[in-house]
């Protein structure tokens, strides 16, 4: 009986907490099926409008968004491939090898994550133009590769997962370092990499500041850089039509989090197991 009244109690909280978040959401489903007259009525609209497909007309009219939304799928996909392997080796290694130097080398790879981003632009920047990366993807695939919050969080996730004693038993079997990473490490550490993997290609998807600053093209815009040319000149905004393109730019997000829901929550709630 008890129970039975925890569950509800639990549930009578839970459901308005989900209704809250998932409004703005579904406000943008609203906005993006609507007119402008429509967005900015007195009292405002609450259900979806007729208009969707006139104002996915006029986004594919106003930028090339098939095109930036490939340029978005083949940076974030690379970028997010290259830093999750690169994460999860360094994150194994650190927590599993014992070398001269290990934890110094470790201790500076954290200090890097207290540098403020800003900081980092004019000198990045420089050191690409002299490179001659300006106007190409590489500068918004190579620096992040080496991630040290990835690495942190690889580590961490690694000493809790990963037993010493198996890592031994392979070496005596004869495995080699890069087979004991992936028949031991990988399956270990694989709710930790799906976590990461989501968290990176968000990361990756809505970056702007930089993408902005190292393309010149208009045809290797990413999707953040296209929709914002949306915006019009003196406060003349197609609001619709931002809001569509929001939209659809939002829905690769939703979609890895769905593939990957299991290993999320798997990771998210590994330490409250353990515990």
């Amino acid at each position: 009986m008890k129970h039975g009244r925890r569950a509800w109690l639990q549930h009578l909280v839970l459901i308005p907490a989900a209704a809250l978040f998932a409004f703005p959401f579904y406000w943008l489903i609203v906005m993006s099926t609507s007119t402008t007259s429509d967005i900015f009525s007195a009292p405002p609209r609450l259900i979806p409008g007729g208009e969707l497909i006139d104002n996915i007309t006029r986004l594919f009219t106003r930028v090339d968004f098939s095109q930036a939304f490939v340029n978005s799928v083949f940076v974030s996909v690379t970028a997010t491939l290259l830093t999750v392997a690169i994460a999860a080796l360094s994150g194994f290694v650190f927590a599993m090898y014992r070398f001269p130097g290990r934890d110094w080398l470790f201790g500076i790879l954290l200090a890097t994550m207290t540098l403020p981003t800003g900081v980092m632009l004019v000198p990045m920047f420089q050191i690409y133009v002299d490179l001659g990366w300006l106007n190409t993807y590489l500068p918004l695939i190579v620096p992040g590769a080496a991630s040290a919050f990835g690495i942190f969080w690889m580590r961490q996730a690694a000493r809790e997962a990963v037993q010493y004693e198996v890592i031994e038993a392979a070496r005596v079997d004869g495995a080699g370092f890069l087979r004991v990473f992936w028949h031991v490490g990988v399956p270990a550490l694989r709710p930790a990499i799906a976590g990461f993997t989501v968290f990176q290609f968000m990361w990756n998807w809505n970056e702007y500041m930089w993408p902005l600053l190292v393309l010149n093209d208009s045809d290797l815009y990413t999707l953040p850089v296209a929709l914002q040319q949306l915006n019009g000149n003196f406060g003349m905004t197609d609001y619709p039509m931002v809001m569509v393109g929001t939209l659809l730019a939002t829905l690769p997000l939703i979609l890895v989090f769905l593939v990957f829901r299991r290993q999320v929550m798997s990771s998210a709630t590994a330490g409250a197991v353990k515990g």
